[in-house]
Parts: structure tokens; sequence; C-alpha cells
């Protein structure tokens, strides 16, 4: 399987699952589009990283996930300079963790408007492009808690629940298009999101970092090992081969057996 030729929008791809699934995509001879967040110099290190080491081309954008015009103006962008988005990987996301009753109006906003309301944006201006040409691949990186809950996670578990349903629903419609939507449900995976959310657990659920890994993180995973970053690429390379050409509409749990449970 070859990527050669195809273009692959990654967004949330500056660092943690979005940015080894851009690598993982560029080793396979796509070119990348990098969306995210962080230091100018640390972006452009990973940008320029992926063009020397795979000889392929890659584009960054700083594109704000919560606003949609400037997600449609990204895929433009994109469009201009390569000629098509063939792969979508809607990754961005952001969490908070609160008890309900103490969870910000402008917090909950935030995480819909980015882990849920962004896919849509981005799937609205690639697909015209999708069905144009006859193939196309969309992969939404959802989460184990897009089947299960967990508490003080209200909105977060609620954008990844929608991200389930809004994968099932384009992979009905663009089914006689051969464009497939698959998303990824991952448990926890060790990247800057998760390790970041732990003083806010600690502090909802007074425990320490290591009660937080082992008694809230790992005990949910049967395995007790986190899910890697590369495990997940993998498997959204995977799912732009021709051999997954009748996956579709699916939620493919990597989880360690949590939602086995």
């Amino acid at each position: 399987m070859t990527l050669k030729t195809r273009t692959a929008l990654v967004t949330g791809s500056t660092s943690g699952i979005g940015l080894a699934i851009a690598r993982a995509f560029a080793a396979e001879g796509a070119n990348i589009v990098l969306n995210g967040f962080g230091k100018p110099e640390e972006i452009e290190e990973a940008r320029t990283g992926i063009e020397t080491e795979f000889g392929v081309r890659a584009l960054y954008s700083g594109a704000d996930m919560s606003k949609p015009n400037e997600i449609g103006a990204m895929v433009r962008d994109a469009q201009e300079c390569f000629g098509s988005v063939d792969v979508l990987v809607n990754n961005a996301g952001i969490q908070f963790v609160s008890p309900i009753e103490e969870f910000p109006a402008e917090k909950w906003e935030q995480i819909i408007a980015i882990n849920l309301s962004s896919a849509f944006h981005a799937m609205h201006a690639v697909i015209p492009g999708m069905k144009a040409r006859g193939w196309g691949r969309i992969i939404n990186t959802a989460s184990a808690h897009s089947l299960v809950a967990s508490p003080f996670k209200s909105a977060y578990v609620a954008a990844k629940h929608g991200i389930a349903g809004l994968t099932k629903t384009a992979a009905l419609e663009l089914a006689p298009h051969k464009v497939t939507v698959n998303c990824i449900s991952p448990g926890y995976v060790w990247t800057p999101l998760v390790e970041a959310q732990i003083p806010d657990t600690m502090k909802a659920r007074n425990l320490t970092k290591e009660q937080v890994i082992e008694e809230v993180m790992l005990k949910a995973q049967p395995t007790k090992e986190f899910v890697t970053v590369d495990q997940v690429a993998a498997l959204a390379v995977f799912l732009c081969s021709d051999a997954a050409s009748q996956i579709t509409g699916a939620n493919l749990t990597m989880d360690g057996g949590w939602t086995a449970q």
C-alpha cells in the first residue's frame, strides 16, 4: 500500500497522536498538512523533519480549530498547494476535568467546538473534492470515551460520543462514493494532552500523580499499559489501504480491553 501522490491533512498534529499519524502517512509517501499550536521553532522542526526524512512536502497551518472560517481556509490552502485533500484525520482535541456543577460554561463550549464541531467543519470542506475524485479516507480520533463515560469529563465524553455518531452518518452518506469514514477510539495514550490532565484529576479526586496513573488511568485498561502513538498511527495507515476499503462507519477500539469490561 502506498499513499504516494495523496495528501493527508491531520488536525492537532504538532505533537502526540496527530504528529505520529502525520509521520506515518509521510513514510508511506503522502504529502502532509500539519495543524496545531505550539512553539514556532518546534513546529518548524517537525515540518522540516518530515520533508527531510521522508522526501515529501509538508505544509503547516495554524488554523484555530474553534473557528469554522479558519478551518475552511486551511482546507482551501491545502487544496491550492497540493491539488487535493485525499485523507482527513480529525485529531484536534482538548480536555478539562471538573464536576458538572463547577464546569465553566466557556470550557464546555470550547471543548465541543474543538473536539466535535471542528470535525464537522473540516469534513464539510473536504467531502466535495473526495466525492468528485471517487476516493477518500476520513479518520476521526475518538476515544474509549466515545463508548463509556468517566466522572468529571462531561464535555469531553459528550464530544467523543458525538464524534462516533458523526462518523456513522458520514459513512452512510459517502459509501457510494468510495470514501470511507471511521473513528479510532484509543484508551489512555501517553501524550501531552493526557499528561496535562493529571493535575486537574489529582484535584478533582484528591489523589497523587502516581495514584491518578495507577488507579484512574491504567485501572481502566486490563493490559495495564498505555497505548502508544505509533500503534494508533499504524491503524490509521491501515484504514487508508485497499485492504480496508470495506471498513466504514466503524468505531475501532484500541484501549487495552477497557471497553470489553
